[in-house]
């Protein structure tokens, strides 16, 4: 059978984001939290559908995100772990979680 889609794509807009759909997104949110991502793009006035908007605040606008470079202790402590648990790095970097890596 298959999933349902995420939502009705008819109208929604696709590509990059605008700083004025981060600003309303980031607006929604600090306002109402984002609750339900499905609903979220209508009641913020979004053209886009509730995963984007998940994703988007997930991976660029939360505001605990780190970015940059790890530091000296965060990456003495990384390999420490990859030497204690190998490859299993779901279990490693559960720590950095917050770290956006590009």
């Amino acid at each position: 059978m298959g999933r349902s889609p995420c939502c009705d794509k008819v109208g929604l807009k696709k590509g990059p984001w605008t700083p004025e759909e981060d600003q309303k997104l980031l607006a929604y949110i600090e306002e109402h939290g984002h609750g339900s991502w499905r609903a979220l793009p209508s009641k913020a006035g979004l053209q886009r559908c509730g995963k984007s908007c998940r994703l988007r605040w997930t991976n660029y606008l939360r505001p605990d995100i780190k970015r940059g470079k790890f530091s000296l202790q965060e990456e003495q402590t990384i390999i420490q772990l990859h030497a204690l648990l190998g490859n299993r790095f779901g279990i490693t970097l559960i720590p950095y979680y917050n770290k956006v890596i590009h």
